[in-house]
Parts: structure tokens; C-alpha cells; sequence
């Protein structure tokens, strides 16, 4: 059943998907283990540099069915963003405690 949210004049929107978002969560692990390996990262903590290294990144939405024309985004250059958000939210973390 498609999301209602999703769903515009009957037709389901959930599968235009952006690009980068497989990418970031790929590239996301290597990046903690590597730089803050001695960090305990909570859920939020998690979903948050998901989040915004993201938005600090150019939108590259698809479709099923997309001609992709490559303008693809570096790993370098994903990485850098995945760096940036991390110290962003270790400098501002939303913790619950």
C-alpha cells in the first residue's frame, strides 16, 4: 500500500528516491570508524549526520526509469560532507538525556 503522504492525485511518489542517500549510508561507517572510533553514537546521533551531510549535499532525485546523466558527487567529496555533519552534531548533539 503506497504512502498516503506520498500519493499525489493518485499516484505514488515513494519510489523518486535521492541518489546520494545509498552513497552517504555506505560511506557513513567508514567515515565513523575511522575518525571517531572512540565515539558511542546514539540512534539520533546517527540519523542526524545521515540528515544533514545530505542537505550539505546537491539533490540527485531518480526515478524508475531515469535517463541518469553523470554528474555524479566524489566519495571524496561525500565523505568531506559525512566529516562536516559529524563534527556538526558532536559540537551540537540533541540528546535526550
Amino acid at each position: 500500500m503506497p504512502d498516503q503522504e506520498l500519493n499525489v492525485s493518485g499516484f505514488d511518489l515513494s519510489r523518486i528516491r535521492n541518489r546520494n542517500e545509498k552513497r552517504v549510508a555506505k560511506l557513513m561507517p567508514e567515515i565513523l570508524d575511522q575518525y571517531y572510533e572512540d565515539y558511542a553514537f546514539e540512534q539520533l546521533d546517527i540519523e542526524d549526520i545521515y540528515a544533514l551531510a545530505l542537505n550539505l549535499l546537491p539533490a540527485r532525485y531518480v526515478q524508475r526509469g531515469s535517463i541518469i546523466i553523470s554528474d555524479r558527487i566524489s566519495d571524496f567529496v561525500i565523505k568531506s560532507k559525512i566529516r562536516e555533519a559529524t563534527e556538526r552534531v558532536l559540537k551540537h548533539p540533541t540528546r535526550s538525556d
